[in-house]
């Protein structure tokens, strides 16, 4: 039996150990998820085949907010990634509010897998508690972030590689299903992109309206800029781990709505319930159900092994530059950041505990609060990558990698997040689920600038205030 390594209480720092190939495993693994294999149902039941525009335009911002990620984790990697990025263009409250943002939102998400995993397995074993699921999930989760960044990647790596070659699968038999190679199931063509009213018969606002639940779908692609900071080369690494990743998720994304769209009626009702299981059923191919059910389980697995490990990576980064406790900053001899990552599991048993408590009420408010997070944060990197590329410019400083096409392509993103801002401002679910992360986010910065002149002993100034405010 493996040991979990000896810990101790050193602030030495991480330890490099992420190649380049498990970051973009990382990437994909936290953007595929039950997102993609349950949520897009219900996009495309609001926006019929015209989702595909939908995941276009929500693709072309992930590719924006990646490349400015990208450019400002090649000139200063940090595991703190678009908070640090924050702190240095906007300052420190700023760094410090976009920062526990995220974390918050990933503890609360680490809770909502480990449950959602755990309903669905408990279905398998009706014997076994779903309570007792959740604690084996996160036991060995933990124990997995616990063990060293190398081992944390090589397990991730193949975790998400599953998935993937499960997509490609997927892809492969959408494809032989729609120009009729498969034995005895006639072709199915393209027609269904047009009957049924047409491409888009909702019109502009369908597609709209499937924005709002497409772009959440992509959030978690911006660990790999946490990642970076872990590997051995970050300034040459994230070049191209972008470009794999972002290529890859538009492929597989779009592939597999595409084929959804195709191969069924938009307005079919197992498609809203369950889009990759009615493709395959109509296929007649046996355990379908039973497969599409491990697939969940397995994304929001490894889904909520890349949270852990972003969760915990984003408390240590804060705690180096003294917006969280000291402890935060201690490291095991393999340089994990364990007091970061043990509390960040420790919070997803609280929320846990309580959804068990307070099933109705508990959870569901939770995810409403940070589920527009991402949101905040592509702007908040957006507006960052703006500031420091002016002020590199203006300085002279030499920079690793330059987005391509600033600042046009910069406020072009930032007018696209606006745009879905001010859509989700109309549609009444999306405006209470906005407005309750608009009020954390304000709370987290009015903290922030109440705790301004505290100081910490042992932690330098230099961690503390890695550039002066703006203002």
């Amino acid at each position: 039996m493996t040991e979990v390594p000896a810990i101790t209480t050193t602030t030495q720092g991480l330890h490099p150990g992420l190649t380049r190939r498990q970051i973009s495993m990382m990437g994909l693994g936290g953007a595929i998820g039950a997102g993609l294999f349950v949520g897009s149902g219900e996009a495309i039941s609001i926006a019929g085949p015209a989702v595909l525009v939908s995941y276009l335009v929500a693709g072309t911002i992930v590719i924006l907010v990646m490349s400015m990620l990208a450019e400002m984790v090649a000139a200063r990697p940090s595991s703190g990634a678009f908070s640090s990025f924050a702190q240095r263009a906007m300052g420190r409250s700023a760094g410090s509010a976009v920062g526990w943002l995220y974390w918050i939102q990933l503890v609360v998400v680490i809770a909502a897998e480990a449950t959602g995993a755990a309903g669905i397995v408990q279905g398998w074993t009706p014997g076994f508690p779903a309570w007792a699921w959740v604690l084996v999930f996160v036991a060995a989760l933990t124990a997995v972030n616990l063990f060293g960044v190398r081992n944390y990647g090589r397990f991730e790596f193949w975790f998400a590689a599953i998935k993937v070659f499960a997509i490609i699968a997927f892809l492969i038999v959408g494809a032989c299903a729609i120009f009729g190679l498969i034995p005895n199931v006639p072709a199915v063509g393209v027609g269904n992109l047009v009957a049924h009213g047409g491409f888009a018969p909702h019109g502009i606002t369908g597609i709209a309206a499937a924005l709002l639940i497409v772009v959440f779908a992509f959030g978690g692609t911006e660990v790999v800029a946490i990642a970076a900071a872990e590997s051995d080369d970050p300034a040459n690494n994230i070049r191209r781990i972008v470009r794999e990743v972002m290529v890859r998720i538009l492929i597989f994304y779009m592939g597999s709505i595409f084929v959804i769209v195709a191969v069924l009626p938009w307005d079919a009702k197992e498609v809203k319930a369950g889009p990759f299981s009615a493709v395959l059923a109509t296929l007649h191919l046996p355990g379908v159900d039973l497969l599409m059910s491990a697939i969940v389980v397995l994304a929001l697995l490894s889904a909520m092994n890349a949270n852990i490990y972003g969760a915990s990576r984003m408390v240590y980064s804060l705690g180096e530059r003294g917006l969280a406790p000291l402890a935060a900053i201690r490291t095991s001899a393999k340089g994990v950041p364990y007091v970061a990552v043990l509390a960040s599991v420790a919070f997803g048993f609280v929320t846990v505990g309580l959804n068990w408590a307070f099933p109705e009420v508990v959870l569901g408010l939770l995810l409403n609060i940070v589920g527009s997070t991402v949101l905040v944060i592509w702007t908040a990197t957006a507006i960052s990558q703006i500031i420091l590329r002016r002020r590199a410019d203006r300085d002279g400083e030499a920079m690793p990698m330059r987005m391509w096409g600033f600042p046009v392509l910069s406020w072009a993103c930032l007018v696209l997040l606006a745009v879905i801002i001010a859509l989700a401002m109309i549609d009444q679910a999306a405006r209470t689920q906005l407005l309750l992360t608009i009020g954390l986010t304000a709370v987290l910065l009015a903290v922030a600038r109440l705790t301004r002149g505290s100081s910490r002993p042992g932690v330098p100034r230099a961690l503390t205030e890695q550039h002066p405010p703006t203002r």
